[in-house]
C-alpha cells in the first residue's frame, strides 16, 4: 500500500508537462511499452532530455524500465498508478462513516 511519502514523490514526478506527456503516452501503449527512440519520435523529444524524464519517472515508481538488447523498454507501472490514483480518495474518507 502506498504511503504519503511515495504518493508525494509520484505526484511530483508528473508535475512537469513533459513527464506527464511521456507517462500518458506509455499508458496508451499498454503493457507492451515503448523504447526511448519510439517515445522520442512520438513526442519530438531529444534522447538526452527524454532519458532524464524517464529516470525521474522510474525513480518515482511510475515507469518500469527493462533492458532488451541495445534498447530500454519503458512501461507504465499500472499497479502503482492505480494505487496513486486511489490514494487521495482512500485518505479523504478515513475518518468518515460515508460510502465515498
Amino acid at each position: 500500500m502506498i504511503n504519503i511519502k511515495n504518493a508525494a514523490k509520484g505526484y511530483a514526478s508528473i508535475g512537469s508537462e513533459s513527464r506527464l506527456a511521456v507517462l500518458l503516452l506509455l499508458v496508451k501503449a499498454g503493457n507492451s511499452g515503448l523504447t526511448i527512440s519510439e517515445i522520442g519520435s512520438e513526442l519530438n523529444m531529444a534522447p538526452s532530455t527524454l532519458a532524464h524524464h524517464l529516470r525521474y519517472l522510474a525513480a518515482a515508481g511510475m515507469v518500469i524500465q527493462e533492458k532488451q538488447g541495445r534498447e530500454v523498454r519503458n512501461t507504465a507501472h499500472f499497479g502503482h498508478l492505480e494505487e496513486l490514483g486511489n490514494f487521495i480518495l482512500r485518505e479523504c474518507c478515513k475518518n468518515e462513516n460515508s460510502n465515498h
